[in-house]
């Protein structure tokens, strides 16, 4: 049989279907498709889809939605974590096609239609001995009213259209000339934290009350209730790993390292052992399980690091010294970004004899985390590894765990960090942290919600790291910190700060560096958590109102509207059906207070054109009575952004 129909650029898909979508479980996948064929008949199609571990794909309808354009769409549910695969399947409705083509002779006035009713008893028939029970029976009677009714043109046409008849020829009758696309296409669903969620970033030994002495697993379980209460939904901990002493570095990144300073966590390894084990100065295994049990007792989840390095002390050297490359002169390569250099870290080398060796000892280390209650792992450097070794990674770990989150920390060339999101990086890390401009923020927020990266690239928005202290926050003071905050919690849903952002930490380790001056990779800091000119309350209010506004739970419902000062930003993020309203506007110049003109077309919100509304700011209480063409001052010292929800509209 000749192929008649054609299915053509089905939707969702990421390079013809190379790589899977994103998506979160509980929600419906929407699938749309270019569908036609040749000459006038009726076509039907359907997504066929399933879990990636069952053998049988479900059938769900699609319905055009342009028909001008021959465009279809239909949805399947993503009723738990894990992988999907799907395609879609178009045929011939040859029932629908007849029975179109004698409502025309019949609304012609044709009086004997005898031959086109036989060629739907027929059609009926067909469909007859393929059914079984209640609709064997049914389109048996069905037949038999036809059939009398083949006389009378008008009375025929009534009887082959009732609506049970319909709908079981639309489900029955047989699909002879089905065509599925040629490609089979891949949903990841994923856990709600993939999404949404607020990290708060932690070094354990920083968490004590005594200067100089490491804190414990047990003072760091003391402050979740603090970070809970500010609305943190994940901690992530920096490396808990054994630290080498060999080329220890010393405070603030100095070659030599005084007798009692501390290493950095990320040169990983010693005679207590590697990425398996715990430094002794924090605490245990058990001390480490009681503490992820407590944070999941308060509602947050413990995210890990996960560096594929080691210290020149770690038992992979030793054990391995083919996974690490040695110089003509026999020395071990250290790592090195020039003009910077890593004395105490070894660089793992991929292209190594041992690969299979390599690759399941870090499989191993993962799985061993995942054992003891961890789901959420940050990557460091990923984009310096091979882009095969992730995916097998990833893909091996989701086989047992789908609901593993994955964080990209690679700031690096956009096409790399692209591709790491593709491949099954969950979500990553973005050159937001350096986007300051109303039209740096605009262009870059329009990339991630509007090109092809919203079907795979999920951002987690960092207003700071341990590595990155900005320009910005250096010079623009308290309202600078809030600023940043604001921007990050309400563009993103998924955000983090690192800790020492509350209290306003902004001195670099000298002019023109993004290094924290006594930065804690290097020392352990003792903070007054709670010390005058803190923007703790402020980080709660901000992290209330995102769990309280749904619209700020999603990314891709981002509107930007226009304002007449380019210091001033709106844009709004806005429910389907407009249940939930948010218009953030935020001053990006923290030194001076501003004005302008917001323009909300009211069409966009949910409003009437024409009509007005009532808002409220969420971050004073205040209340204002908007309509297209609004007012906004924004002074930094009193409060340098609003984030207004919509109230009532009139």
């Amino acid at each position: 049989m000749e192929q008649h129909i054609l299915i053509e650029d089905v939707s969702p898909s990421i390079d013809c279907g190379r790589y899977p979508v994103k998506r979160v479980a509980g929600e419906s996948c929407v699938v749309r498709a270019t569908i036609f064929r040749d000459g006038h008949d009726i076509i039907r199609a359907s997504v066929k889809w399933r879990r990636e571990s069952a053998r049988r794909f479900a059938d769900a309808p699609m319905s055009p939605i342009n028909p001008g354009l021959d465009l279809w769409q239909g949805e399947f549910p993503l009723e738990e974590v894990a992988r999907y695969v799907f395609t879609v399947e178009a045929w011939t409705d040859r029932y629908a096609s007849w029975l179109a083509d004698l409502k025309k002779r019949v609304d012609a006035g044709y009086e004997d239609v005898r031959s086109e009713v036989a060629e739907g008893l027929a059609l009926i028939a067909e469909a007859e001995d393929l059914a079984q029970g209640e609709d064997r029976k049914a389109l048996e009677a069905a037949r038999r009213a036809l059939q009398a009714a083949v006389a009378n043109p008008r009375q025929a046409h009534a009887a082959a259209s009732s609506p049970g008849l319909l709908e079981r020829m639309g489900r029955l009758q047989p699909r002879l000339d089905a065509v599925s696309h040629p490609s089979k296409f891949e949903v990841h669903a994923l856990p709600q934290r993939a999404r949404f969620g607020a990290w708060y970033e932690l070094f354990v030994r920083s968490q004590g009350t005594e200067p100089g002495k490491s804190g414990t697993f047990l003072d760091a379980e003391r402050r979740l209730r603090d970070i809970r209460d500010m609305g943190f939904d994940v901690v992530y901990l920096a490396p808990i790993h054994p630290v080498g002493t060999t080329k220890r570095k010393g405070r603030n990144n100095t070659l030599q390292a005084a007798p009692d300073d501390p290493g950095s966590p990320w040169a990983i390894g010693s005679e207590r052992g590697g990425h398996t084990a715990i430094e002794p100065a924090i605490g245990t295994i058990k001390d480490f399980d009681r503490f992820v049990d407590a944070a999941k007792g308060l509602g947050m989840e413990v995210a890990l690091d996960f560096a594929i390095q080691a210290s020149p002390d770690h038992p992979w050297v030793k054990d391995h010294p083919e996974w690490f490359y040695r110089r003509p002169d026999g020395t071990i390569k250290y790592a090195e970004n020039p003009p910077k250099k890593y004395e105490d870290i070894y660089p793992v080398i991929f292209d190594t004899s041992d690969r299979e060796g390599l690759w399941e000892e870090l499989l191993r280390t993962v799985l061993f985390w995942i054992g003891h209650g961890v789901r959420i792992f940050r990557v460091d450097n990923p984009h310096t590894k091979p882009l095969p070794f992730w995916e097998w990674f990833i893909s091996k770990v989701h086989e047992e765990r789908p609901d593993v989150v994955f964080l990209s920390e690679a700031f690096t060339r956009p096409p790399m960090m692209k591709a790491l999101a593709k491949l099954g990086f969950v979500q990553s890390y973005t050159y937001f942290t350096w986007r300051n401009t109303k039209q740096e923020l605009a262009d870059y927020l329009t990339e991630l919600t509007q090109s092809e990266m919203r079907e795979f690239f999920m951002p987690n928005f960092f207003t700071n790291t341990p590595d990155i202290l900005t320009e910005y926050l250096q010079k623009g003071g308290r309202p600078a910190f809030k600023v940043r905050l604001v921007l990050a919690a309400t563009l993103s849903p998924s955000y983090g700060i690192y800790s020492g952002f509350e209290l306003l930490e902004n001195v670099p380790v000298r002019p023109g560096s993004e290094e924290y001056l006594n930065s804690e990779k290097y020392e352990i800091r003792v903070r007054d958590w709670d010390r005058p000119g803190n923007i703790k309350e402020f980080v709660a209010r901000v992290n209330r109102i995102r769990q309280e506004n749904p619209a700020l739970h999603h990314l891709t419902n981002l509107k930007f509207f226009p304002t007449d000062n380019e210091q001033i930003l709106l844009y709004g993020k806005v429910m389907p059906d407009c249940s939930n309203v948010i218009l953030v506007a935020v001053n990006l110049d923290p030194l001076n207070p501003h004005h302008c003109t917001a323009t909300v077309p009211p069409e966009e919100i949910g409003v009437p054109p024409g009509g007005g509304y009532e808002v409220c700011d969420l971050l004073t209480g205040a209340r204002y009575t908007w309509s297209r063409d609004n007012y906004v001052r924004l002074v930094p010292e009193v409060e340098p952004a609003h984030i207004l929800r919509v109230e009532r509209r009139f």
